[in-house]
């Protein structure tokens, strides 16, 4: 039996207005190589200079994984050399990083959880673009210079699920505290993945490999899959040696394997050193006072909600694993309904109904109007059967209000006593055999006649009005 060992390395791009060091756009989805300057194409004589809302993004974070703000740090050069790092060499923080050690706890479905260490989150500026067609390859520099928040973990994750929990909880915090867009698709935010691993009960650490530049939470789980599988069989084939080496893979989709890239660099090979153009980075008191007043992150909205709103643990994780959903919660309870009802309606009902593309941001129902459908429900004026016709309808026609669309279906709830007792009087008179054999004791026909009430009044008939008229009738 083997242990699994896992670390990450997660890239938060930092949506600042400009890059790292120099004052280019850091937009995405410009033509190639329009927003770059002699700083970011490391033409001789350009300096850099730092950009100091990435530094404050960083305190945000450090403060959101209780870690230690270093309040000096160093910038050194990571020398390597590719097409598409213009300067030979990258800006990173290799000794003093500005955030120090730190944590991050997940949750399992079970409601146990699990603390993990973070190493460290240094600064550093992204490299371009290689884009290859066929033969050739073209080099886009737009995003060289945009600055990144490296997130490094301890190897303390064991198995594939502990990492995507660790990777959502992550990519959920810097979406909270706003600090990126952590867009998956365009790179915002992507990792590379360390796995090991060693027999049961033994502490020694073997040899990673990393599997790099992964943007896709399945894609990362099926890669560490198929890595672990891969050492396991070395191991077992006795040719763990020879097969498992310290180096970087990547990961293809399509045929759902990793493959060797290149040889893994160690630290001495990037030949790091401080960066002579860059002064050490110092971060005041009162920097770090002004910058560790953040949002309110995932865990306290969550304890918020179940708190405030008495809704289950498991349905508050699920409601605050996205920023929009949460907020999106936050707006309906402002309408004075239930938590309970609130999150059936918002995770069960809506979600049902978006087509491709449609998701809780561009939902076409807002939440006044969703917690509208919700307290039409609570105060009677419908029943749930007809709410979903009315949600149907607002799918279609958003422009429509919650009373209108109760109006034209014709779907209010019939609440009248008078109104009701004289159906049930109609059923009960022609199922006279079925009264008596209820009041001798068959019970169950007490759903039969129900049923036939709310089929006379045509679904119309509050279901709990019946149900109470019914048994004074039949008492």
């Amino acid at each position: 039996m083997f242990e699994v060992i896992i670390g990450l390395e997660v890239h938060v791009q930092l949506n600042t207005n400009s890059k790292l060091f120099c004052s280019c756009a850091t937009s995405f989805g410009e033509a190639p190589n329009t927003n770059v300057c002699p700083t970011c194409l490391g033409l001789p004589g350009a300096l850099p200079v730092l950009n100091k809302q990435a530094v404050h993004k960083a305190i945000m974070l450090g403060t959101a994984l209780k870690s230690k703000i270093n309040q000096k740090s160093v910038f050194n050069r990571k020398n390597y050399f590719y097409p598409d790092l213009p300067n030979g060499y990258q800006i990173s923080q290799f000794e003093v990083p500005v955030v120090g050690l730190g944590e991050l706890v997940i949750d399992f479905e079970d409601g146990t959880s699990k603390k993990i260490g973070v190493t460290r989150a240094h600064l550093e500026n992204d490299a371009g673009k290689n884009i290859h067609a066929g033969d050739v390859s073209n080099v886009d520099l737009n995003r060289a210079g945009t600055p990144l928040l490296e997130i490094v973990s301890e190897p303390d994750m064991r198995s594939a699920e502990e990492a995507i929990l660790y990777l959502k909880k992550l990519h959920s915090i810097v979406r909270y505290l706003g600090i990126s867009d952590a867009n998956m698709q365009e790179g915002s935010f992507r990792c590379d993945v360390n796995v090991s691993i060693r027999p049961k009960n033994d502490d020694k650490l073997y040899t990673r490999c990393e599997i790099k530049n992964m943007n896709s939470f399945k894609f990362i789980e099926k890669a560490i899959h198929y890595e672990v599988q891969r050492q396991i069989e070395a191991w077992e084939d006795g040719v763990y040696d020879q097969e498992v080496v310290q180096e970087t893979r990547l990961f293809d989709p399509e045929k759902g394997e990793t493959r060797s890239m290149r040889g893994k660099e160690d630290a001495a090979d990037y030949r790091y050193f401080p960066d002579p153009d860059l002064l050490p980075l110092i971060i005041t008191d009162e920097m770090i006072e002004k910058y560790s007043q953040i949002p309110e992150l995932p865990d306290e909205k969550k304890q918020r909600f179940i708190n405030d709103f008495a809704i289950k643990d498991y349905d508050a994780s699920v409601i605050t694993a996205h920023l929009e959903t949460a907020n999106f919660f936050d707006e309906m309870m402002k309408e004075g309904i239930s938590g309970k009802n609130a999150t059936t309606w918002l995770t069960v009902e809506l979600p049902a109904r978006f087509g491709e593309g449609v998701n809780i941001e561009n939902s076409p129902i807002d939440a006044k109007t969703l917690a509208t459908l919700v307290k039409r429900i609570e105060d009677g004026t419908i029943s749930g059967k007809a709410a979903k016709e009315v949600l149907d309808f607002l799918i279609e026609k958003p422009e429509n209000s919650v009373d209108f669309v109760i109006d034209e279906l014709g779907l209010k709830q019939v609440s009248d006593d008078g109104a009701i007792l004289e159906i049930i009087d109609g059923i009960l008179a022609t199922n006279q055999d079925k009264v008596e054999q209820y009041k001798s004791g068959k019970d169950k026909l007490f759903g039969f006649f129900v049923g036939q009430t709310m089929k006379a009044s045509k679904g119309s008939a509050n279901p709990q009005k019946v149900n109470e008229l019914l048994k004074q009738r039949l008492s």
